[in-house]
């Protein structure tokens, strides 16, 4: 039988195993993107480079200068 602290150190190492390929998942799907939504309540994705999201994106960059100064 193996001892108590060498199963948690297993446990705790597969969790963070998980956990580190989620992450490695994570960054290699994810991509800039703005979700807006009307006034009823419906949404729209817009992707950074298209040419909505770009839009959007330069929108929303002036307005964040605008609050800085």
């Amino acid at each position: 039988m193996p001892k108590p602290h060498r199963i948690l150190l297993d446990r705790v190492t597969g969790y963070a195993d998980e956990a580190g390929a989620f992450m490695r998942r994570r960054r290699l799907t994810r991509r800039p993107f703005a979700r807006v939504y009307t006034g009823a309540g419906a949404s729209g994705e817009h992707a950074a480079d298209s040419e909505s999201g770009a839009a959007l994106f330069s929108a929303a960059a002036g307005l964040i200068e605008l609050t800085e100064s």
